[in-house]
């Protein structure tokens, strides 16, 4: 546990971290639940990020805010909701939703009641522990009082945080949420944590077969717009994801592979083509077709038109290579550029962000060429070009 933290303690300066319009929308809502409570809290992701900001020193922005409104009957906290001019989006479970970014609830408590991730029953809770220990992991059980900013902290949440790990909070609620596995997954790619050995196994024998493909890609994207991809490989490949998802299983040398280049590379990943990149390696390390892949996740049109035609990464990279691959598509749209002075070359060679058009169409018709025959000479005089321009040496 760091030094200047204990599991229960009051803390202003977290609360001055947030950007000075959640500051001072926090400053309104305290105004307006003083008469009726002293107990609302942050919960959830935004304290979780708060304190990674205080204690790893990464520099976060937090846009979204989760509170939790306790000693408020649900009647009186829906007419209040209603003053507050907050839309329910979840009445059912006690969640409002206040501006565009920030959401508030009462505390409930879940029990499984069928099969399917939605299948809970809902309760109010009554006390701050209670509520906290139907989160999923320790990390995100944190809560911060909005009024005098004391911090909560029934798990040992702070420590975790620390020590860059994810750990259960309690094992048989999490068992009723097949999803919080794959939650487990994409919060490791994300936050660059490591799953605590215990959670893994209990994670492990948990099946995801009741979940639907949306919900499985909602998850797997966020993991593929994580900062620690090779983290997000790890906790698929022990987790047992890639087998229960995909029906095959890394081995220890093809993780090592794949997880070595996703370290070296993400440095060097363009932003707006960011969330390919993990298929886009894993594909070629396994040499796999990526069909199967995008099908299993239930991968939208984008992803199919961006990774069905991507070409692997070569052993050795010329330039002949690159502008070959160009006559394609430009190089800033082939997902192995980030391999070192593969976007330098391109650059140079005019063919970063424009095709290689050697030989202009316009010039065959004038020849009087037409049809198949167009198409046959336009490739062998780009072939020859090719070859005559660049050489077979790596770049």
């Amino acid at each position: 546990m760091p030094a200047n933290f204990r599991h229960e303690g009051r803390y202003p300066f977290l609360l001055e971290i947030l950007p000075a319009s959640l500051q001072k929308e926090l400053a309104s809502l305290r105004r307006f639940f003083a008469p009726y409570t002293n107990r609302v809290y942050m919960v959830g992701g935004s304290v979780r990020d708060l304190l990674r900001s205080k204690i790893l020193g990464e520099t976060l922005e937090i846009v979204d805010l989760d509170l939790e409104v306790y000693g408020i009957e649900p009647a009186l906290f829906e007419r209040l909701m209603e003053r507050l001019g907050a839309k329910g989006v979840g009445k059912s479970f006690f969640v409002y939703k206040y501006r565009s970014n920030i959401d508030i609830s009462l505390p409930r408590l879940e029990k499984k009641i069928g099969k399917g991730h939605r299948a809970f029953a809902v309760e109010l809770a009554k006390e701050e522990r209670e509520a906290s220990r139907r989160r999923d992991f320790c990390m995100n059980a944190l809560m911060l009082s909005i009024f005098d900013a004391r911090l909560l902290d029934f798990w040992g949440g702070i420590e975790d945080i620390a020590k860059r790990r994810i750990r259960i909070v309690d094992e048989e609620k999490f068992k009723e949420d097949s999803l919080r596995v794959l939650r487990g997954m994409q919060f490791s790619a994300r936050l660059g944590f490591r799953i605590e050995p215990h959670s893994c196994a209990v994670m492990r024998g948990i099946g995801l077969k009741d979940l639907s493909r949306d919900r499985i890609f909602w998850e797997f994207e966020k993991m593929f717009l994580g900062r620690s991809l090779h983290y997000g490989l790890f906790a698929m490949t022990t987790l047992g994801i890639d087998q229960k998802i995909f029906g095959f299983s890394l081995n220890k040398k093809l993780f090592f592979k794949t997880a070595l280049e996703m370290g070296r590379g993400q440095k060097s990943f363009e932003k707006n083509l960011y969330k390919f990149y993990f298929l886009y390696i894993l594909k070629n390390a396994l040499h796999k077709p990526i069909e199967p892949m995008l099908e299993a996740l239930g991968a939208p049109k984008e992803y199919r038109r961006m990774l069905r035609d991507q070409k692997g990464v070569p052993k050795h990279i010329t330039k002949r290579f690159l502008a070959a691959l160009a006559i394609k598509y430009p190089i800033n749209r082939w997902l192995g550029h980030y391999r070192p002075k593969i976007k330098e070359a391109a650059q140079e060679l005019g063919i970063w962000e424009q095709k290689f058009a050697p030989v202009s169409p316009r010039e065959l018709l004038r020849e009087g060429l037409r049809g198949a025959r167009l198409g046959e000479e336009l490739w062998q005089r780009t072939l020859q070009i090719l070859r005559q321009r660049f050489a077979r040496e790596e770049i």
